[in-house]
């Protein structure tokens, strides 16, 4: 009895040491900077970064592969505190995006056929003529986008197409990435003009396909007093750097693709961007 105690610590000890020995050997190299950058980001593991995860990030950023402000979740605040880790300036005033749809379809947009298939817009895109939609650029609304949404932003509004909560909205990308169709773009928070239309048909061709498509009639253009609306490929398109949200061009549009959000929208933008 006394000798297989003795044969068992003998090899405890044995094995415990060998194990010592491979674990100093064989050990990996712990960046603290990158373990201090993957505790101030977000965790929120949704890939928008490009990388596998938070901590994935977290490795990039510490051996300068990717930026500090490569966390698009985080914004500025966490930009801010990476930076500070890395001993580096970074720019924390860049506006804060958020996820647009910009197709004002829905009802208003014809239907080539019904869609009985996988209730997955890409599954439908992938469909004869794109989709069951008269509009090859159309919301599919079967809510992808919704799905792909890791932060609960976007929810399908009673038209069937996506609403989106921007106060819930961290500009992730997730559901821009999902949608077939690129209906969805990350526009400045503070944004109050928009284009519901990407259709590059003619107008007399739109027209027949949707109630709200632009017809391309340069009515916005015109009087656009900042030249931040332009018509290419036969679609008004808004340059958020000159836009000062005046509204000219949603009063003057004839067909209405072009929207203002209310006033008390933009104070909630403003709250949200500050």
């Amino acid at each position: 009895m006394l000798e297989a105690i003795l044969v068992m610590a003998i090899s405890g000890a044995f094995f415990g040491g060998l194990l010592a020995y491979a674990a100093r050997r064989f050990a990996v190299p712990v960046d603290e900077r990158a373990e201090a950058i993957a505790a101030a980001l977000p965790g929120a593991n949704c890939g928008a970064c490009g990388y596998p995860g938070c901590s994935g990030l977290a490795a990039a950023i510490a051996a300068g592969h990717a930026p500090a402000d490569a966390c698009p979740v985080g914004g500025p605040r966490v930009a801010a505190v990476v930076a500070s880790i890395l001993g580096v300036q970074v720019d924390t005033t860049r506006e804060r995006q958020v996820a647009r749809v910009s197709c004002g379809g829905g009802p208003r947009c014809q239907d080539r056929y019904v869609y009985q298939g996988i209730p997955d817009c890409r599954a439908d895109a992938a469909c004869p003529g794109q989709g069951h939609k008269a509009c090859s650029w159309a919301c599919l609304g079967l809510g992808t986008c919704v799905r792909a949404c890791p932060f609960d932003a976007i929810f399908m509004g009673p038209d069937g197409l996506p609403v989106v909560d921007k106060e819930k909205c961290t500009g992730c990308g997730k559901c821009v990435a999902a949608c077939p169709h690129n209906c969805i773009a990350l526009v400045p928070v503070s944004a109050r003009v928009h284009v519901l239309c990407r259709n590059r048909n003619p107008g007399p061709v739109v027209r027949k396909m949707c109630q709200v498509g632009c017809i391309a009639c340069r009515a916005c253009e015109r009087v656009c007093p900042t030249g931040a609306i332009r018509v290419r490929d036969n679609c008004a398109e808004i340059d958020y750097a000159l836009c000062t949200s005046c509204g000219a061009c949603a009063q003057k549009c004839p067909v209405h693709t072009i929207v203002m959000e209310p006033e008390q929208e933009r104070e909630v933008s403003a709250a949200a961007a500050s």
